[in-house]
């Protein structure tokens, strides 16, 4: 019996377009039929605690009723690393509410996505990717298309690889509408030098119904 799928969207930074590609995945995913389900555990950022808007925007591209408190135990409204928001608070993010509501998620078809990159706290103990490495998923690695992301690709590649966690792909992302002459060869480059699939890159689009619809077309070929 074959695994559903599930992977971990994380960025080389943030604001590089972790929450659209996770919502193309998941509407692939329902698409095709599989009832997935996105999974935010920590939301820094929100306007209200009560409707953060990531999480809210994946499970409404999942079509899923699933609560919140499950697809999003953690939420805090300065925006801010998660961790570094929790301290504010005097509060520490209970791991084992983070790993509860993972298996909550009943082992179906899943697109978890992170907060930041790798190394943003989620805790005083924990940071994204040893989120990443306890839930044992595959990476889908969301990056811009534009001048340095050779080197921050490369050093979120090789923190992954220290700890053997698998790379299904990098996404480059345009995140303005600025060209950028290093965008021609950075494809190239990261696949040459670090045998992983590259995809895209995504054009920047205004209209969020045309940037939805490029980030599903450079999603495809990973689905199942």
């Amino acid at each position: 019996m074959s695994r559903p799928f599930q992977i971990f969207v994380t960025g080389t930074d943030t604001g590089v377009g972790k929450t659209q590609a996770s919502r193309a995945l998941l509407s692939l995913l329902s698409d095709a039929g599989l009832s997935p389900q996105g999974f935010k555990p920590y939301e820094s950022g929100c306007a209200s605690l009560r409707a953060p808007a990531d999480a809210l925007s994946l499970r409404e591209a999942a079509g899923s009723s699933l609560p919140l408190d499950v697809l999003c135990p953690h939420r805090f409204r300065l925006p801010v690393a998660p961790g570094v928001a929790a301290a504010r608070l005097g509060r520490e993010p209970d791991w084992k509410t983070t790993l509860a509501a993972w298996r909550q998620l009943k082992g179906g078809p899943a697109v978890v996505e992170g907060a930041g990159g790798l190394f943003v706290p989620l805790d005083s103990r924990h940071d994204v990717i040893d989120l990443i490495q306890t839930l044992r998923l595959p990476v889908l690695l969301v990056a811009r298309a534009g001048l340095g992301t050779l080197n921050h690709t490369a050093l979120s590649l090789q923190a992954l690889a220290a700890r053997r966690i698998p790379v299904r792909a990098v996404l480059l992302s345009r995140s303005t509408s600025n060209r950028d002459v290093s965008e021609r060869d950075n494809r190239a480059l990261l696949q040459a030098r670090h045998g992983v699939p590259v995809l895209g890159p995504v054009p920047f689009e205004p209209d969020a119904r045309r940037r939805h619809a490029a980030f599903r077309r450079a999603l495809r070929p990973l689905m199942p």
